[in-house]
């Protein structure tokens, strides 16, 4: 039976393609375009999750991540 599992995935502009990194479980991927960057990176993580074992899962999943942006004082 397959489990939806919700995930982050930071994205962002590298050169002329963009990377995409799930930080519950530091998996990252690339691509031409933000949705191809999004697809590689659901991609990677589905065959995490296919091949890892459960204790390597429970390893690496972090549950609480918080993404937010932060103000900072310059110069």
């Amino acid at each position: 039976m397959r489990k939806n599992h919700q995930i982050t995935a930071i994205i962002e502009r590298e050169g002329n393609g963009y990377t995409s990194l799930c930080p519950e479980l530091d998996i990252a991927s690339q691509g031409n375009s933000v949705e191809e960057a999004r697809n590689n990176l659901r991609e990677a993580v589905e065959l995490f999750f296919e091949c890892a074992s459960e204790t390597e899962i429970k390893e690496r999943l972090l549950n609480e991540i918080f993404v937010t942006r932060l103000e900072v004082a310059v110069g």
